[in-house]
């Protein structure tokens, strides 16, 4: 309902910057629950003037946890990492953390709660997969109304995936034999989804009493293997770099290694095992026969990669935003 309050946690990141301004949007007051609120200035203007609040929670402090949830009526909990270090683990955060939250939520008598997992959450899998799907079952637990959306690789300016891959294709042409990675054949299927559409999927959540208790996939217009994405990172980044075959049998030790390596340093690791993992899955919308759509929350003209991903990926070509594309051989 208009003008109700939202406590988004986990505000400030990607996924969560967009849904600040799609829960504005829609009339929502909202309260950014962050650890740092002095660096979320961007956010304040997401809104009209008093319409978005910043606040200092920790989610491994419940009363913290407690204070942010003062007077809310609805909860979204978007805290989540790609790769597991030190505090920052998938247990603590996709587990602990969205427990801790729900608890809250259910002492405070909140009911609509929308869990944001991934596709793919399963018990079993990667360590990455499965806590998220043992975050969604904390948080049901806790609060059996809460929505849970489970998106695919959600792309859009601040990614992770095409902006990585840009990086890493520009990389790769700027060393001797440099290459990019084609794991496991590069057969793995997936249904990328805008950021923007899976905040306003967010924000139908919230305001949809039939969500509740409800399991969506969410997933773009399109469907792609991994080879052909990253055939058109290369197309769109002017960089004839050519792939490098790793079976999954030697990718997922060269991961091990590289999340051992780039563990000591503040850096985040290109690979990691428990991604490789993850690419020998399909992550693609009916994995779950039960669960809805993003068409189902109202969702209905979804952006493509082609729409979208050319406004940010020419920032990786060698000459810049108007050089002239290139086919890869």
């Amino acid at each position: 309902m208009s003008g109700d309050l939202v406590v988004v946690f986990g505000g400030s990141g990607f996924i969560g910057k967009q849904t600040v301004r799609a829960l504005a949007k829609h009339g929502y007051r909202v309260r950014v629950a962050m650890r740092r609120p002095h660096l979320g200035h961007e956010l304040r203007v997401m809104g009209d003037v008093g319409q978005i609040q910043l606040v200092q929670a920790n989610v491994r402090f419940p009363e913290s946890i407690d204070a942010a949830l003062d007077g809310a009526d609805a909860v979204v909990n978007l805290v989540a990492v790609l790769h597991s270090s030190g505090k920052q683990s998938f247990d603590a955060l996709h587990v602990d953390a969205a427990r801790a939250i729900a608890e809250g939520a259910a002492k405070r008598g909140i009911k609509r709660f929308v869990q944001v997992s991934a596709l793919g959450a399963a018990p079993k899998g990667s360590k990455y997969a499965s806590s998220k799907y043992a975050g969604e079952r904390a948080v049901l637990e806790a609060v059996p109304t809460a929505t849970i959306l489970r998106p695919s690789i959600v792309f859009g300016p601040e990614d992770n995936f095409f902006n990585r891959f840009g990086a890493m294709a520009k990389f790769a042409s700027a060393v001797p034999l440099g290459a990019l990675p084609l794991i496991g054949g590069g057969n793995t299927k997936f249904q990328p989804v805008f950021v923007g559409d899976v905040a306003e999927a967010i924000a139908l959540a919230i305001s949809n009493p039939a969500a509740q208790g409800r399991v969506y996939e969410l997933g773009g217009p399109n469907i792609y293997t991994f080879k052909q994405l990253l055939d058109y990172i290369r197309t769109e980044t002017n960089r004839d770099v050519p792939y490098l075959p790793l079976p999954f049998f030697i990718a997922h030790p060269a991961g091990l290694v590289a999340s051992g390596v780039f563990g000591l340093t503040p850096f985040a690791p290109p690979l990691t095992g428990d991604q490789v993992i993850m690419l020998k899955r399909d992550n693609v919308v009916g994995a779950d026969s039960s669960a809805l759509t993003i068409q189902d929350l109202g969702v209905t003209e979804l952006e493509s990669v082609e729409a979208i991903v050319p406004t940010y990926l020419w920032r990786f070509r060698p000459y810049g935003q108007f050089q002239t594309k290139q086919n890869p051989a």
